[in-house]
């Protein structure tokens, strides 16, 4: 009786531990997100708010500098090199990659802040932020297995990819606005999906610690929620940005 007990209690333990490292794990990936998107808001109100930065990234004549162009590919470039040799690199080069790449991101998105008023602007981050918050709750707690509909999502994303670059020759604006559309649904589901896909990660790691692979999978876990929030961000702000 006592050895059932002592079992009963390990098991409720252990689960609770369990639950407790999960809990952890998720709220180091959110609390990275967070610092991630601080430092691009940051960045990109000091570019948008100083012409001498602003100089480096646009010429006079209305076009973007070589640094523009460096700035706007950079990200995806260290977005690459981040997947491709997650690996080999340590955790601590990661997170100074994760934030030269949020540094980057803030200084491209200064750029909307030249098309919008800073008020729409404003008025659709907080939109973002009630849609990204209520779809995570979704994710982190519904029972239904979203991996179907991550595939069918990331599908849809390869669609919309596509069809942004056919419609930059095209210059249609039914298409543009069909696009962001489907951009608002896709990162909408895709921040629910990630989510969960985070959580069940933080269930597998065996205890927390400061090993440099939970640190990894944690800094790539902030990467995705990073990336739903601003693309969901920039197609709302087709909607609700009032230009200038």
């Amino acid at each position: 009786m006592m050895n059932f007990q002592n079992n009963q209690y390990g098991n409720v333990s252990q689960r609770t531990e369990a639950v407790s490292v999960s809990n952890t794990f998720v709220s180091g990936v959110f609390m990275w997100m967070f610092v991630a998107l601080s430092i691009t808001a940051l960045t990109a109100w000091w570019f948008a708010t100083t012409p001498a930065l602003l100089q480096l990234l646009i010429n006079p004549t209305g076009g973007m500098t070589l640094t523009g162009w460096v700035v706007m590919l950079a990200p995806l470039a260290l977005v690459l090199i981040m997947s491709g040799g997650a690996r080999r690199m340590s955790a601590a080069t990661m997170l100074l990659l994760f934030i030269l790449f949020s540094i980057l991101m803030g200084a491209s998105l200064s750029f909307i802040f030249l098309a919008y008023t800073g008020a729409s602007i404003a008025k659709t981050f907080f939109i973002t932020s009630g849609m990204f918050g209520v779809m995570a709750v979704v994710g982190y707690t519904t029972k239904t297995d979203l991996t179907k509909f991550g595939s069918i999502l990331f599908m849809g994303l390869i669609g919309i990819i596509i069809a942004s670059v056919v419609n930059m020759f095209m210059h249609s604006g039914s298409m543009d606005y069909i696009i962001s559309f489907l951009g608002v649904l896709i990162f909408t589901g895709l921040t629910a999906y990630d989510v969960q896909k985070i959580k069940r990660i933080g269930a597998q790691v065996d205890g927390y610690s400061a090993d440099d692979s939970v640190r990894k999978m944690m800094l790539f876990g902030a990467l995705s929620l990073y990336l739903d929030f601003i693309n969901l961000f920039l197609f709302l702000l087709r909607f609700f940005g009032n230009r200038k």
